[in-house]
């Protein structure tokens, strides 16, 4: 039962890099077709209603300050930082869900260096953000070793996964 629950959160966070590299792609490309003046506008527009409702939402404050600190170079900077990281991110799943466990090390290589930066970013400058993304791609580089070490193509685990969540209860012998 660990094990399925393990492999089912492996793919939960294989699914979710894909999709947050997906998502990195598009703000990185944005960025670089918009000024710092119209993003911060933007998150202003996002996030009034939540901060008319609370003004000390930890997660609209840290929009509306992010988008306050843009500017010229740091606009390209995140806009490049966001257009590789998600890059490599979609590449990342992409190879593994169609490719070898030869992807694997591969894999773990890239989110460790992004990893490794993280962790400069918290010593730098500390937040709660980089600090959780830090730990969730620490607990996938730790379960994508796992799967690599247990011999298993990310395929092979979908299949078995997805059986095992939606298996059917077996009919009790009288």
């Amino acid at each position: 039962m660990k094990e399925r629950v393990l492999d089912l959160v492996f793919l939960i966070g294989v699914l979710f890099k894909g999709l947050d590299g997906l998502l990195e792609l598009v703000g990185g490309a944005v960025l670089l077709f918009v000024t710092p003046g119209q993003v911060q506008r933007a998150a202003e527009r996002v996030t009034a209603r939540e901060l008319a409702e609370d003004p000390h939402d930890l997660v609209a404050n840290l929009v509306v300050h992010g988008a306050a600190h843009l500017h010229g170079r740091s606009v390209w900077f995140v806009a490049a930082y966001l257009l590789l990281h998600g890059l490599v991110k979609l590449a990342i799943v992409v190879a593994l869900l169609v490719g070898t466990r030869r992807i694997y090390p591969w894999a773990m290589a890239a989110l460790g260096a992004f990893l490794a930066f993280q962790l400069y970013e918290l010593i730098v400058r500390p937040s709660v953000a980089v600090a959780v993304l830090t730990v969730l791609d620490a607990v996938i580089i730790w379960l994508t070793w796992r799967e690599w070490r247990r011999g298993r193509e990310l395929r092979t685990t979908w299949r078995q996964t997805v059986a095992w969540v939606f298996r059917r209860p077996q009919p009790r012998e009288a």
